[in-house]
């Protein structure tokens, strides 16, 4: 049985994946999700990107934004206003019922694993998609003599604070979620999502035994660049890229997961740096990586897995 593993972050990485899983089968397929982002808001555990992923394959994300639930209304959101809390963190009022079910679990003595696997059933996802650990790790961001939590850089503050360096709390003690080292040690095929490589990789490759599990790989690893002609199509990771030392490019993503991964796609506006990235020692693939459209990402899905 082919073995697919998947790490992923939010938005680019559902969209790969809701590609890929129209053509591999969700019993062949692990997805392993970033928590670093997930945070407690309104007396709630809320894990974004382990929502966006769930919500892209279950067919229920807002398009338009890439996270949260379609249609969704915030009258709880209004009143929490009226009331005099702070509501910079936006839920729609579906998308608060996911986070009700996760935190009364949770107190209940299920692991994050336990809970994403049920949440997965009720909404339809078929593919197996855990938590990068059941432990509590922070990603936490450094803008001079200030940390500040990394949701309030990126939604409270619009990413406006400078970016001096990144921590992943509590990822040097984590333990990986049941199933994850197994599974990359017998992957056939190990795929690193279109996802921010500093904010939505990083956390990730923070715990000592994934990062060990990865660079100890039999199967490819295949990384696909979220940078595009210098830019990233959505969120800070051109510019966190840039405060942490690396290129605002796809040379910059190659250098970050250099001995991570052996294959990086680039997109063909970036085919003239090829050459470049080559000389790292990483084959590279040229493709067409902007998903627009679910056409699109099975298209990149198909050149991922035939990558290999």
């Amino acid at each position: 049985m082919t073995v697919t593993v998947a790490l992923a972050g939010g938005v680019g990485a559902a969209k790969l994946l809701r590609g890929l899983c129209r053509i591999v089968s969700p019993r062949n397929l692990l997805i392993i999700g970033n928590t670093g982002d997930d945070l407690e808001a309104y007396g709630l555990h809320i894990s974004p990107d382990l929502d966006i992923v769930m919500y892209t394959l279950a067919g229920v994300v807002d398009e338009s934004k890439g996270w949260g639930i379609k249609k969704d209304t915030y009258h709880v959101l209004h009143m929490l206003r009226r009331l005099g809390f702070e509501t910079w963190f936006r839920l729609g009022d579906r998308d608060l019922a996911t986070h009700i079910i996760r935190t009364d679990l949770l107190t209940e003595g299920a692991t994050l694993t336990e809970v994403t696997a049920q949440l997965c059933e009720k909404f339809g996802v078929k593919s197996r998609l855990v938590p990068m650990t059941d432990q509590k790790v922070r990603t936490k961001i450094v803008s001079g003599d200030q940390i500040i939590d990394f949701q309030e850089y990126l939604v409270k503050n619009e990413m406006k604070n400078e970016v001096t360096d990144v921590l992943f709390r509590g990822a040097a003690d984590a333990r990986p979620a049941p199933g994850i080292i197994e599974a990359l040690s017998q992957a056939d095929r190990i795929i690193v999502c279109p996802s921010n490589p500093i904010l939505s990789m990083g956390p990730m490759l923070a715990i000592p035994k994934i990062r060990k599990a990865i660079l100890q790989r039999k199967a490819e690893s295949v990384a696909i660049s979220p940078i595009i002609a210098g830019k990233t199509l959505k969120g800070p990771a051109d510019k966190i890229l840039l405060s942490m030392g690396y290129e605002a490019s796809v040379l910059g993503v190659a250098k970050y997961y250099r001995g991570l991964v052996d294959r990086i796609i680039i997109d063909r506006a970036d085919a003239a740096q090829k050459a470049r990235i080559e000389k790292l020692g990483l084959k590279v693939t040229v493709a067409d990586t902007v998903m627009k459209c679910l056409e699109d990402s099975v298209d990149l899905a198909r050149v991922v897995l035939g990558s290999t």
